[in-house]
């Protein structure tokens, strides 16, 4: 697998990356056990999960994993911590909170360190400087090698990776955890110009548009599917709108010229935008994760570059675009 350097930092990663949030729910542990073997067989470097993944035991079950097959000093691991299981606030950053899940973290991924440790999402009950605060213990201490952020708006990343660069000593903020697919490029308005300005790496997720993107979901809802689960449809129906279906019809027909499947052509889109790192792939079974993998011996023509560009793209204007922006 070809490596990308994640951010502004010295350390290289496959342009892959394994997610493992359906670790411990939707995945059992033989399951992940033989995902992970198939990552580390394509060159896969980095792996990322959080805190709250099935209560935990994604990181456990991942901690086990790393332990049996003796790679720690072989992958970036990389978690998130901020989001909590509570109704009544479901971000907590603050230093108390933080330090605490950082500790939790450690114990359940049976490490020294976190390569990677992730502000899951911007919490507004708590002073920004606060939350980077315990970003700069964490690093210090040693428990933390590298920091980024994640589901933050455009002015949010910009001041918090600002705030980071103002002050020699503080860690800086490296990477930035978006939503990103061709069916989801919201963050091409504001998101990926903050990162490419401040040296953030961007780590895609969901970036099959939340299984949308396969076409599974073209001409029916698989019962075993997200969509056909009463608990997880909304989820998926936000995608199944008549531009969604248009995104889609166009995947499909790229993949049957050539010769590949709708996956391999969205991750290969998706590998390749300005500033991505690695996209981020969520499998629920290894025979998803295979077929994701095999996007890396893919390049897309650029005729079939500019016709999912076009028909994905995102509408801009004032202020991101437009007039005011001309260069």
């Amino acid at each position: 697998m070809q490596q990308r350097p994640l951010g502004r930092s010295g350390i290289w990663v496959g342009r892959l990356a394994l997610g493992t949030m359906t670790w411990g729910r939707g995945t059992d542990e033989y399951e992940a056990r033989d995902q992970l073997a198939a990552f580390l067989s394509a060159g896969g470097t980095l792996i990322d999960t959080a805190d709250v993944y099935a209560e935990g035991v994604s990181e456990q079950l991942l901690g086990e994993l790393i332990r049996e097959f003796d790679i720690r000093d072989e992958i970036i691991l990389a978690t998130k911590a901020v989001s909590q299981a509570d109704p009544g606030r479901r971000f907590n950053g603050s230093r108390l909170h933080l330090l605490r899940a950082l500790e939790g973290s450690l114990r359940r991924l049976n490490t020294d360190v976190i390569d990677l440790w992730q502000l899951h999402a911007w919490d507004p009950w708590t002073p920004m400087d606060e939350t980077l605060a315990a970003v700069d213990e964490a690093v210090s201490s040693g428990k933390v090698r590298y920091a980024g952020i994640s589901n933050y708006s455009g002015w949010q990343t910009a001041r918090a990776a600002t705030w980071q660069k103002a002050v020699p000593g503080r860690a800086p903020i490296i990477t930035t955890q978006m939503e990103y697919s061709l069916l989801e490029r919201g963050i091409e308005r504001e998101i990926v110009p903050a990162a490419q300005s401040l040296g953030l790496g961007i780590l895609p997720w969901s970036p099959l548009g939340r299984g949308v993107l396969t076409g599974k979901y073209r001409h029916s809802t698989p019962a075993d599917s997200r969509g056909g689960n009463a608990d997880t449809a909304s989820w998926i129906q936000v995608y199944q709108d008549e531009r969604c279906r248009r995104i889609v019809d166009a995947v499909a027909t790229a993949a049957e010229g050539l010769g590949c499947s709708p996956t391999e052509v969205s991750i290969a889109w998706l590998r390749d935008r300005p500033g991505v790192v690695a996209p981020i792939l969520g499998p629920r079974t290894t025979s998803q994760l295979v077929a994701a993998l095999a996007a890396e011996e893919l390049e897309l023509p650029e005729e079939i570059l500019i016709a999912l560009d076009d028909v994905s793209a995102p509408p801009m204007g004032y202020p991101e675009a437009g007039w005011a922006q001309r260069r």
